[in-house]
């Protein structure tokens, strides 16, 4: 019996399949002892290029639809400019704060739920607000180079593990990727009986 392991979690904030990941991978961090590793990244960094998201966006948009329509959650998709840099630094500082998972949640439901551009500075200031982050701190985040330097980093390790989209999971050698497959990590950290008493 392994007594704790480290979950990475990479993460882009505009993915929608993040924002449906959202609203439970919590769980794994709840239910079990794991410790998460937080690895947000930037721009265009675990998902597809431009070229590619041009043609997928129609059939993404149908699926996503389907998914959130099940899960009973709203869908309103941002607009397709929505660059969610300023968002993943700022989410470096939301973890220093231990505001990691309201920042997730509130970010996700601005951009997903009510359609915000995450990219500008005002709605994330807004967020920032509503949970607890002062304002001249997160301003400063957008730009910290040290936290865009991580993300940066943090796309090369995703790169570096064969790690090809966002939501990914990373335990030991075990790989996940996709919102569906939050249930798998959950039966594999079940397996390491890793579950709280």
């Amino acid at each position: 019996m392994t007594d704790s392991v480290d979950v990475k979690l990479f993460f882009n904030f505009r993915s929608p399949y993040c924002y449906i990941a959202s609203k439970t991978l919590f769980q794994i961090y709840d239910e079990y002892d794991v410790g998460l590793v937080w690895r947000p990244l930037g721009g265009w960094s675990g998902r597809s290029p431009p070229d590619r998201a041009k043609i997928k966006i129609p059939l993404t948009r149908q699926d996503i639809r389907r998914i959130t329509a099940k899960m009973g959650i709203p869908m309103n998709p941002p607009p397709i400019t929505t660059d969610p840099t300023i968002a993943g630094a700022a989410s470096l500082l939301a973890q220093e704060k231990g505001l990691l998972r309201e920042w997730i949640v509130e970010v996700m439901r601005a951009e997903w739920a009510n359609g915000l551009d995450i990219g500008d500075e005002q709605v994330l200031c807004d967020v920032g607000e509503s949970i607890g982050l002062e304002k001249e701190a997160l301003q400063a985040a957008f730009t910290n180079p040290e936290y865009l330097q991580q993300m940066d980093d943090n796309w090369a390790e995703a790169q570096a593990l064969g790690l090809i989209g966002v939501p990914s999971f990373q335990i030991d050698e075990e790989q996940f990727w996709g919102a569906d497959r939050i249930e798998y990590v959950l039966d594999h950290l079940q397996n390491l009986r890793l579950r709280k008493v």
